[in-house]
């Protein structure tokens, strides 16, 4: 691909508006967008620090199926008072989900770079898309968590509850750790 035909969108994609539902970056990804933004060879086309969410079991796309959303760590309290807040006649899932980042690039060896500082980082789900018109670099850290937990009332109870936080808090951590790692690791 010439390289103004990737320059000008890189340029369009930094220009957007998040259409995230938080609208901006995650603080704990903050830093590793900016670097591989600086680079002249990468850009990033979406991203997430990993999360914790309450959401609504649902096939369909729809506006009200996110409960809550954490994308720091959690407390027993900040989650037993979210979920005995809830008035739902639908299943609700719990999930904790890891950190994620889509990277384009200008040549199948940038991404392929790119993919293999994120495997070394520990970026476990790593998988490079090629089409006709570019190549953009999945990067995923695998620790999450997933499971229904209210249906018409909690369905678990606090000690279960506790060990919840406890784990999605760990693999926050985990993959804070892969975004650091891989921060620490570009050159700008």
């Amino acid at each position: 691909m010439p390289r103004n035909q990737f320059q000008f969108r890189k340029q369009n994609q930094l220009k957007k508006s998040d259409k995230s539902l938080k609208q901006n970056w995650d603080k704990k990804i903050v830093e590793l967008c900016k670097k591989i933004n600086k680079s002249e060879n990468y850009y990033t086309t979406s991203s997430c620090s990993g999360r914790v969410l309450l959401l609504v079991n649902s096939r369909e796309k729809r506006d009200n199926l996110f409960i809550k959303v954490w994308h720091d760590k959690i407390s027993f309290e900040k989650l037993k008072k979210s979920l005995e807040e809830i008035n739902s006649e639908e299943l609700i899932y719990f999930k904790q989900e890891p950190c994620i980042m889509h990277v384009a690039t200008e040549s199948l060896e940038d991404a392929q770079e790119i993919h293999d500082l994120g495997k070394e980082a520990g970026w476990k789900r790593c998988g490079i898309i090629a089409s006709r018109n570019r190549f953009v670099v999945e990067l995923n850290a695998t620790g999450k968590l997933e499971f229904p937990i209210f249906y018409k009332k909690i369905l678990v109870n606090d000690k279960f509850l506790k060990i919840v936080v406890e784990e999605a808090n760990k693999k926050l951590e985990d993959s804070w750790s892969c975004i650091e790692k891989l921060t620490n690791t570009l050159t700008t």
